[in-house]
């Protein structure tokens, strides 16, 4: 007899996944947060019938590719907050499209103010839906092109594939507090767009981190940049 529970799309079968990543990642969740980031997954795969918030249509793929690549941050940004004592922390989201890695960040650190920032109006409508349905009081959603808005200043300035990390600095920079972080989410080590900071006069990269998504093959890496006179 076939165990549909083990069938690829089961909710039993994601939620099993969902914790093994987890805890592979060495996040604790709670059940709550874990029902709230399948919540999302569901909701994200239902409006994309319509309204095409994403180019993955397999829930299966988009568990992995969107859920656990945006978990895969969660510890190095706890880690940096935690060891600079940042109480009632900010983040902001740049290019969140459908609140990733934003609304994902807001469900497991429930203690940090998340904004996610976007252009398009139906992914900061979907976000937005998802503060409402999740009840994520500490999330917020702005429909804008980010380097429009007035200065926000946050601890950490995060993307995922928003644009080069050069253009990423210089049009979400102002946003970020003294001593602050700006951290691209990237593929392999973008090192092409690492040279062509060496000029920058503002800005310098403080580190590269390499992360370990479960179940997928890919590699991906988080770029810290800061300030220059940071100390």
């Amino acid at each position: 007899m076939i165990h549909h529970r083990n069938m690829p799309g089961h909710p039993e079968y994601q939620r099993q996944r969902l914790e093994q990543a987890t805890h592979q990642l060495g996040l604790n969740q709670g059940e709550h947060q874990k029902t709230q980031m399948l919540q999302l997954l569901q909701e994200l795969m239902r409006w994309n019938k319509t309204y095409n918030l994403t180019a993955i249509r397999d829930s299966d793929q988009a568990l992995v590719h969107h859920l656990f690549d945006s978990l895969s941050v969660v510890k190095p940004l706890q880690e940096y907050l935690h060891e600079t004592s940042k109480i009632s922390a900010r983040i902001m989201d740049v290019g969140s499209g459908a609140g990733l890695p934003g609304v994902v960040l807001a469900i497991a650190m429930p203690d940090v103010h998340v904004t996610c920032i976007d252009a398009v109006e139906k992914k900061i409508s979907f976000i937005r839906m998802m503060k409402g349905l999740l009840g994520l009081k500490n999330l917020e959603a702005i429909h804008a092109r980010v380097e429009d808005m007035p200065a926000d200043p946050s601890d950490i300035v995060v993307s995922r594939a928003f644009a080069s990390i050069r253009d990423f600095v210089l049009l979400a920079g102002k946003h970020l507090a003294t001593n602050g972080y700006i951290v691209a989410m990237k593929g392999k080590e973008p090192v092409d767009e690492m040279l062509a900071m060496a000029n920058e006069p503002d800005w310098k990269i403080a580190k590269t981190e390499s992360l370990k998504v479960p179940e997928l093959e890919a590699e991906r890496c988080l770029v810290w940049i800061e300030k220059k006179g940071n100390t």
